[in-house]
Order: structure tokens, then sequence, then C-alpha cells
């Protein structure tokens, strides 16, 4: 068994779906604050090769009879659950296999952490499908939830568990809603996994598709925020936020276009040679479960936890693509 506390000043974080994308950033970024930290993930989308060094790594499915056994070894302070099934397409095509890993494994998540207990319990969720088509716009956290796809449901399902295990099992919780989020070690997967591709087609000289509603020309709108800027709430919300949801997002709603524009300009930039034909994508039509328009009002986090996204959409865009050319 380990001891809960190795150091002055540091808890020990487990981490689930610290080896995708978003979760080993914020692994990254847990233990550059001096944290120690524990990664549970079974590697069906994240990678090996994305877990810090520094950090104990479980390979293990969350709906695993072993997650309670790795529980009572680790004894973590603190929960941030990261492992998911996140497309939204996916969702709809197989609803029991998302609620299987969202919300069966989520359940098996919490037994495991009242068990131990922790004192905190970080939930992710999302801002860009869990409101649906708000009225309010952007929208804040206390517009009423509308979701539109199984991934929304499950998710808005896992905050109302994550309350439940709050309010009678003793464990403390914030739940953050995330918008759009991309950057280094993105796979094109999931509706926010545009960026990737966008950037993977162009590099690879290869045409884009723009998914859009017939009277959006532009394509739709989302809120996208840089996972630096995401790991740094993640870290303000260990001890901050305790018992609220809040969004995470720029509070800035960018067109599918625009986003490609911005893309494109960034590959254009590195790649003399890039093929002028790619400067205009083509359409598709808008996929069952996509929304016309996501953009989050993010005042709350800045209030409660003193958080508030710091990079520009032309700037992450920049250092994802550095990041995809080494």
């Amino acid at each position: 068994m380990h001891e809960r506390k190795r150091k002055d000043g540091a808890v020990k974080i487990l981490v689930t779906g610290g080896a995708g994308f978003i979760g080993s950033n914020i692994v990254d970024a847990y233990i550059a604050a001096g944290h120690d930290v524990v990664v549970v993930d079974d590697l069906s989308s994240g990678k090996r090769e994305n877990v810090n060094p520094r950090a104990i790594f479980y390979e293990c499915d969350i709906r695993s009879g072993d997650i309670k056994k790795i529980f009572a070894d680790e004894r973590p302070d603190v929960v941030n659950h990261h492992a998911a099934q996140i497309s939204v397409p996916q969702s709809v095509k197989d609803p029991c296999l998302d609620a299987s890993v969202n919300v069966t494994g989520l359940l098996n998540i919490l037994d495991a952490a009242a068990a131990v207990s922790i004192k905190k319990f970080i939930f992710i969720s999302s801002g860009g499908a869990i409101y649906g088509e708000a009225k309010e716009y952007p929208t804040s956290e206390a517009s009423k939830i509308m979701p539109v796809s199984p991934y929304a449901v499950t998710k808005a399902l896992g905050e109302m568990y994550t309350a439940f295990y709050g309010k009678h099992r003793g464990v403390g919780y914030t739940i953050l809603r995330y918008a759009n989020v991309y950057g280094p070690r993105q796979i094109p997967h999931g509706e926010a996994g545009v960026v990737a591709i966008f950037m993977n087609n162009l590099i690879e000289g290869k045409p884009s598709m723009l998914c859009r509603f017939k009277e959006e020309l532009r394509g739709m709108t989302r809120d996208y925020v840089y996972v630096a800027d995401v790991a740094a709430a993640n870290v303000a919300a260990l001890t901050k936020g305790n018992g609220m949801v809040l969004n995470i997002g720029t509070g800035i709603a960018t067109h599918t276009r625009e986003l490609y524009d911005t893309v494109y300009g960034a590959v254009k930039g590195k790649r003399a040679g890039l093929d002028a034909a790619l400067a205009n994508p083509g359409f598709a039509a808008a996929r069952d479960g996509d929304l016309r328009r996501s953009c989050l009002d993010v005042k709350a986090a800045e209030k409660e936890i003193g958080w508030k996204a710091a990079t520009a959409l032309v700037d992450g865009v920049a250092v994802t693509l550095k990041w995809r050319l080494k």
C-alpha cells in the first residue's frame, strides 16, 4: 500500500483516461505542480507514450472489477475522471456502449472512490453538448440542459450521479463542463477532433469536409479552448469550486469555416508548396446529434476558481501544428 502523501503539500491524484489527449495533459500539469499521480487507462484510445514517466500507470478498463483493488492499494486523495466514450456520432450509433462506459464505468469509479474516502472527485462533463440548442448564447451554467445525443445524456447522468455521491456518500466534487478542447496529442475522433482532422488532411494534401446545416454557410459555431488552459482549470479545481458546476471555454464562438481558415493559414506558413486548391473545404450535411451552435459563458469559472482561458485560437493552433510536425 502506498502512503497517501509523498511530500509536503503534495496530494495523490488518480486520473482516469490519463493516457488520452486531454487526460495526459492534465497529468503533466498535476506533476508539474508537485503532486503525485496515478493513471488508469485501458489504452482503447489513449497511448502509453502519452503517460508521464513520473506517474504510476495501470492499464485497466474503468468497468473492471480490478478498479476497487487499485483504489485500495493507491488510496488517492483526489480522483479526476476523464475516461469516457467521447464521440457523439458513435454514441448515436451505439447508445448501449456509450452508457456502459460513461455511466456504468463512472459508477464503478465513484464506488471505489467512496470506499477509500477520497477528498474530491473532479468530473469532466461536456458544455459543448449538454446544453443542446440553448436559448442563452453564450450559455451559462444556469441554462437548462437539453441533451440531444446519447453522449450528452450520459454526461448529464454523470453529473447527477456525481452530485448524488457528494450528498449521500460524502464525496466532495467539482464538475467541469468543457467546450471543444484542442491541442497537442489530440486524435481525429469526436466532434472536437476537427482541429486534428483539418490539420492532418492539410499536411497530407487531402481535402477536408465541413459539416453544416443548409442555412449555415460558414458551418456550425463552437467554442474552442486550448488544452493547456484546460489543464490549468483542473489544477485550480483541486482546491476550489467545491460542489460547483463550471463551464470551461473561451466564450468566443468560432464558425467551422473560420477554424479551417486558421488551420490552413498555419499549415501554409510551414508548407510553402501547399496546394492552393485546399484553401476551400468541401461541404457535408450535419450529422445526427450535431448542434447548430455552442459557446460557453465562462464568467463563473473566473469568479469561483480564478481561471480564464489565456490562449488565442491562432496561437493554440500554431503550437499544435509545431507538435504535429515534430
